[in-house]
């Protein structure tokens, strides 16, 4: 009698007696790795580099957590009836994060083909197909920013959503992984709006900076650690001085900037793809738990 009269007064929250504590070596790795990139995140701006470490590591932290899904005690728990729920649930957010990581690879590799198409345009010194390329790559990256803010929309509930310290260890962790990836993918957006987006000076001050061959706007360029495209400045030159030839140096600088981002892009865009990739697996484990 003693044992049903309390049986009422029990938590519905159910934890696994055999859960591994913090001190196991699986969640010390990835709590370790975990804050090492919150803390990442933290400091970060749009910095190629930045996003390509960011990257390697939440693509190691994805890692690290399916090797502590895989102890059976942790997949106990995941797969308890009162926790199967929250199990569905991640799996439809896993679904909207493929779908972003997707969308971002998507618009690094158009980026790159609108890039060779301005290589090639500078290649033959063409003003007219510089200009209309330029129209081109700063059109696309009004749209991606645009596709992109619909999928953050999406996600936004993520980002809002705070574990608490009851939670289970794997669930817990896997909520601020989530939360971590979107974040770190909001950044690469970033970098995508910073890199196609034409910088606010006046186009007659673009002209004149160009002829003078003065850096645009560096200063406050290079505290963020990105600096605005040499091809903007061309563009309002050209499109001014259509009938004037293309002066040697700008051709260099401009030239030599792409390359340097099309390599970052290249970092990026690989980083993206292992994420891609991890996502996928955690979904499968996910979806595994529930079947068993």
């Amino acid at each position: 009698m003693a044992a049903s009269a309390s049986a009422p007064s029990q938590p519905c929250h159910v934890r696994s007696v055999s859960l591994p504590s913090r001190s196991h070596p699986s969640a010390l790795r990835v709590e370790e790795e975990l804050n090492q990139l919150r803390s990442s995140l933290a400091s970060s701006s749009a910095v190629p580099q930045a996003l390509c470490d960011g990257l390697r590591g939440l693509g190691g932290l994805y890692e690290s957590m399916e090797e502590l899904i895989r102890l059976t005690s942790n997949q106990q728990t995941l797969n308890h009836p009162l926790q199967k729920k929250w199990v569905e649930e991640e799996l439809d957010g896993s679904i909207r994060l493929l779908d972003l990581c997707s969308a971002v690879i998507s618009s690094l590799t158009a980026m790159k083909e609108r890039i060779h198409g301005l290589q090639l345009a500078l290649r033959k010194r063409d003003d007219a197909a510089i200009v209309s390329k330029v129209n081109d790559y700063v059109r696309f990256g009004r749209k991606a920013e645009k596709d992109m803010k619909s999928c953050f929309r999406s996600l936004k509930h993520m980002e809002d959503k705070r574990t608490d310290d009851d939670d289970d260890l794997p669930i817990r962790l896997l909520m601020e992984a989530k939360v971590a990836t979107v974040s770190l993918l909001r950044l690469v957006s970033s970098f995508l709006s910073t890199q196609t987006r034409r910088p606010k000076s006046s186009r007659w001050s673009f002209v004149s900076k160009a002829l003078s061959k003065r850096k645009v706007a560096a200063s406050e360029e290079e505290e963020h650690g990105v600096e605005s495209l040499r091809i903007f400045s061309w563009h309002a030159f050209c499109d001014c001085n259509p009938c004037k030839d293309a002066d040697d140096d700008r051709l260099l600088q401009a030239q030599s900037q792409l390359q340097t981002l099309e390599v970052s892009i290249d970092g990026i865009e690989s980083g993206s793809e292992c994420l891609f990739r991890q996502l996928i697996q955690s979904r499968v484990s996910l979806l595994n738990i529930l079947s068993s």
